[in-house]
């Protein structure tokens, strides 16, 4: 049986949850071809209570990134409507099971220790240099070029040599 879908009446695309549920998917197969098996969790109630999956890895969808040359990391969500006023911590500021954050697309996955992005967001946010945007007023996150991305990521999976094509790479 089909569990309903979410709406983000302020989301670019109508396809937004199936688009990250299926790169989750996408994701599990890549890992499972280095020796990491996830066991994602599908029901809402376990999601909230204890996170995306059992191991602890937070897996979010940056189709842009490889366009754009850099990650956007979130940090606070509006998951209703723009018109709330009340923003929620998400993605790295999450209190949940995480210790892991992987983000990319389907050409290029960055996996970060989750504490290193924290600490990253703290010292730069207390120095006033984060470079923070606000996509269609319902998503909060700060930009980090992927030549950044890839020096600090714990681990780069590179399936189309995006890296080697960013501009200034050798």
């Amino acid at each position: 049986m089909l569990r309903p879908e979410p709406k983000y009446p302020d989301a670019k695309s109508h396809t937004s949850f199936q688009d990250g549920l299926e790169f989750q998917d996408f994701v599990c197969e890549r890992l499972a071809k280095h020796g990491i098996v996830l066991q994602n969790l599908s029901s809402k109630k376990w999601q909230l209570s204890v996170g995306e999956n059992l191991q602890g890895f937070e897996i979010k969808l940056d189709n842009r990134c490889t366009d754009t040359g850099r990650l956007s990391i979130e940090i606070e969500e509006k998951s209703r409507q723009a018109t709330s006023l009340l923003w929620t911590p998400s993605g790295i500021l999450r209190d949940d099971n995480s210790w892991l954050y992987i983000q990319g697309n389907h050409r290029v996955l960055f996996i970060f220790a989750k504490r290193f992005l924290l600490r990253w967001y703290h010292h730069h946010e207390a120095r006033g240099t984060l470079n923070m945007h606000e996509a269609y007023g319902t998503v909060r996150a700060f930009y980090l070029p992927l030549d950044q991305a890839a020096e600090y990521a714990a681990k780069v999976l590179d399936f189309d040599n995006v890296l080697g094509k960013q501009p200034g790479a050798s």
